[in-house]
């Protein structure tokens, strides 16, 4: 009798060690997952990191060179460059009139200085892996340009796309793109889109956002084309925002 109590015991022990051993080793695997989801959460974290520092060094980088070779040339022109990196042409003689895309003497002059000096900027090695587009964005004011289309948005969408699309073929036709060596009019023509965005961001008297500033339409200021540099950055930071929200 003793004997089987012994035996029982024995049993029991050894049930008992093999359970501590199995709940061991759940709670090492646990802990090293743990441990490894922390280090993928710290690598992620410091590539998050990564590219908002290089998101705000390659805007300042290029704002700074911007700023300092138009410096001049913006104040004599009445042109706007943001921290966006977009440039705006406000004054009235280089806007296009209500319902055409025909670009006027005025704004050719300054093209004709500005595009190259922009491009050359644009252009450099330095740029090459942290610039992903270049946009020509067409604006127009909010009168219907019902020649091109029923609907007022579209129409102004088509009026709005020719407007920048004039803006390209003016580039395409001068003599400085015409020199440029072949890879570079590739890289120009993979980086350079023309976006016509109709009446959706008119602009008031100051020249800010109707949306934004709740101000009355002014029709002149909102008939404009705009530059604007998109980096690589960008890019990757929106789709780190949307992976943050999933």
């Amino acid at each position: 009798m003793k004997e089987n109590s012994d035996n029982n015991w024995i049993s029991f022990s050894d049930i008992m060690t093999v359970l501590m051993i199995i709940f061991l080793f759940i709670s090492i695997s646990y802990m090293m997952q743990v441990k490894k989801e922390q280090a993928q959460l710290l690598e992620s974290q410091a590539q998050r990191d990564e590219i908002f520092k290089e998101f705000r060094e390659t805007k300042e980088e290029l704002y700074n060179e911007l700023n300092t070779v138009f410096k001049d040339d913006f104040k004599e022109w009445k042109v706007v460059l943001d921290k966006d990196l977009s440039i705006k042409f406000t004054n009235p003689d280089v806007l296009f009139q209500s319902g055409k895309t025909n670009i006027r003497p005025y704004f050719s002059s300054i093209l004709k200085e500005f595009l190259p000096k922009y491009f050359n900027i644009i252009l450099q090695d330095k740029y090459r892996n942290k610039i992903s587009e270049i946009r020509v964005e067409g604006h127009t004011d909010n009168v219907p340009a019902p020649k091109y289309d029923k609907d007022p948005y579209i129409a102004n969408t088509l009026l709005s796309q020719k407007r920048s699309t004039e803006v390209i073929k003016f580039l395409r036709n001068m003599d400085y793109f015409k020199r440029l060596l072949p890879e570079k009019i590739n890289l120009v023509e993979f980086l350079l889109t023309a976006n016509g965005l109709s009446y959706g961001r008119t602009v008031d008297e100051n020249g800010e956002l109707t949306i934004i500033s709740h101000k009355p339409i002014d029709n002149e200021k909102s008939r404009r084309v705009e530059f604007r540099i998109i980096t690589t950055s960008d890019k990757l930071i929106d789709k780190v925002l949307k992976e943050l929200n999933n």
